[in-house]
């Protein structure tokens, strides 16, 4: 319980207190005009008030993925909460909080332009790729599970056999929304509907909270424990750097760089960043903070819990959905169980069309295609769909895998293109200005370092990657 607690008050000091260094480092300006007001096109650019935009950014960089990082990432034992606590605070909210002001200083543009202007336009048209590469794939992940969850409470027709078995109506319902809800205006559902997604996800969480706490918390693991921070994972994984991997959204994530500039788009004010930003990220990690606590603490029992954890996830093939099923059921009754619904299958729908949008954006920002126009929004679309629609038949575990890489590898770009603008801004050429932060970059650069040290570590001893021996 201490454990949970100390992280629990550092997330929350650390939005007040580093949060603000990092507002103050990249020099808000609050009478500057946002895209959001000087590009209004009533489809993208679409000025929205800020609590809708907080709700709207937490839902879709959340989604599943701190929850289903989380329980996986607590199988390495408490270590997994300083991950959270320090990657969010230092790296991801850094990240977040880049990605979303500066493309509200350079016109509510998409990621890999925002890379390009700064590291060079070979790696603008690499990141162009590689974004693109990586919202298929988290498309196809967040449609996948979903469709199978469905087919789980109502049975309809599938193609295919064995492992190989797909439930095609459900896909095709779900592929259906994702088509409808990437081309329409952003204020007609996903504002105006996603906010109460992102709040019933957000209650969800707190509910969690409260119970295990209230009832629970001698079970729950602990950094001053016997173990303390040795390695628990039961398959021999190394923890370096493969729990870094396993925990994205929860403490740094790149797919958070592809949707910042969608509601950079929709802010009315820099004042506004902070919040919405880093905010949105600090609200994630405890959001991941409480369900690494609750799946090591459900499962002890006066036992080992997070032992017991990987046997429970071992017996329903490491499908984190379903901790969260039992967990909510459990731990919240009947509420619960419709939370676990909502939860397990809204928020991954929600976070996979909001992929599918910022890939129309990418695409439009370097074809320089004006969106205004349905049939100039759906001549890009209708290839992304194409595209997702041919993953699904892909085996679910290799997507997720890539994915999970190459989501860490665009928050490694995003860092550096950051680390770059702010050492502009601390060096200007203009040898009369005195820059306020000199050394500014750094907050940028050694997240940076850090996550690029991670990743190539990663596609070396990794079984998908080059498998070699970790020394």
């Amino acid at each position: 319980m201490i454990t949970f607690l100390v992280a629990l008050v550092l997330l929350i000091v650390g939005f007040f207190t580093y949060g603000i260094l990092v507002e103050k480092i990249f020099g808000i300006d609050p009478a500057r005009k946002t895209p959001a007001l000087t590009k209004t096109d009533g489809v993208d650019f679409v000025p929205m008030s800020p609590w809708r935009i907080f709700l709207v950014q937490f839902l879709n960089i959340a989604g599943l993925g701190p929850i289903f990082g989380a329980i996986m990432g607590i199988c390495f034992g408490p270590a997994a909460f300083l991950w959270i606590v320090f990657g969010t605070i230092f790296a991801g909210g850094v990240h977040d909080f880049l990605s979303g002001m500066l493309s509200i200083r350079k016109g509510g543009v998409s990621l890999p332009e925002i890379v390009g202007e700064e590291l060079g336009t070979g790696v603008k048209y690499f990141m162009r790729v590689l974004s693109i590469v990586l919202l298929i794939l988290l498309t196809t992940s967040f449609l996948t599970g979903p469709a199978n969850l469905l087919q789980g409470l109502c049975a309809l027709p599938t193609i295919g056999a064995g492992a190989g078995t797909r439930p095609i109506v459900w896909v095709l319902i779900i592929f259906g929304y994702y088509a409808l809800a990437t081309v329409m205006p952003v204020d007609k559902l996903i504002g105006r509907f996603y906010p109460i997604f992102g709040a019933m996800l957000l209650f969800m969480g707190i509910g969690i909270m409260v119970i295990m706490l209230g009832w629970h918390s001698a079970d729950m693991p602990e950094v001053f424990g016997e173990q303390g921070l040795a390695n628990r994972h039961n398959a021999g994984y190394p923890l370096f750097p493969m729990m870094f991997v396993s925990i994205a959204c929860g403490a740094i994530s790149g797919f958070h760089g592809t949707q910042s500039p969608i509601m950079a788009r929709c802010c009315t004010s820099e004042r506004q960043g902070r919040w919405i930003f880093y905010g949105a990220m600090v609200a994630e990690g405890i959001l991941a903070l409480i369900w690494a606590a609750a799946a090591g603490t459900f499962f002890a029992d006066g036992g080992d819990g997070i032992a017991n954890l990987q046997t429970y996830l071992s017996e329903h093939h490491n499908n984190p959905s379903s901790v969260i099923d039992i967990v909510s059921r459990n731990w919240l009754g009947t509420v619960g169980g419709i939370l676990a619904i909502i939860g397990v299958i809204a928020a991954p729908i929600t976070s996979g069309d909001t992929a599918l949008r910022s890939a129309r954006l990418i695409v439009a920002d370097f074809l320089h295609l004006d969106q205004r126009p349905i049939p100039k929004r759906l001549v890009i679309a209708l290839p992304l769909f194409l595209c997702v629609f041919g993953m699904v038949f892909v085996d679910f575990g290799i997507v997720w895998r890539y994915f999970a890489w190459t989501n860490q590898t665009l928050a490694c770009f995003t860092l550096w293109a950051g680390t770059v603008w702010l050492w502009k801004q601390g060096h200007p050429k203009d040898l009369t200005v005195q820059p306020k932060y000199k050394n500014g970059w750094l907050i940028a650069a050694v997240p940076a370092v850090f996550m690029t040290i991670v990743c190539i570590s990663y596609i070396l001893v990794a079984p998908e990657g080059f498998n070699l021996h970790l020394w």
